[in-house]
């Protein structure tokens, strides 16, 4: 099995509803986030994906949560924009864009240098 990491950063508000304490109210975090790719084979360059490709895939997934009040988005209307859920909704955008034979293996998302998040689908 390969696997291929990458990471980025984007910028975002939120706050935890019913939540009992600071992050209850207005906040905002510098995220970063870890994509994991795995693939039982290369492609025929001898990757699994081309760095560049993914990184403009996961781009692509982030441009909607970078600088927005996160809150706000369709998906959180719901359910709260928790570093896990962040970590989930990633994957599960990311998953059907990736090449044939190329899975999501975890993503993993920081709210600070030393909390972080990860969903392995």
């Amino acid at each position: 099995m390969y696997e291929l990491e990458l990471e980025t950063e984007f910028a975002a508000a939120h706050r935890l509803r019913e939540y009992e304490g600071d992050c209850e109210r207005l906040h905002g975090h510098n995220w970063r986030v870890r994509l994991t790719l795995q693939a039982e084979r290369l492609n025929a360059l001898g990757m699994v994906a081309d760095f560049r490709e993914v990184k403009d895939l996961l781009g692509d997934v982030l441009d909607e949560f970078d600088h927005a009040y996160l809150n706000d988005l369709e998906r959180f209307r719901e359910i709260n924009p928790t570093t896990e859920n962040i970590a989930r909704c990633i994957c599960e955008e990311l998953r059907p864009r990736l090449p044939e034979g190329v899975r999501v293996a975890a993503v993993t998302a920081w709210e600070s240098p030393r909390c972080s998040a990860t969903y392995r689908p």
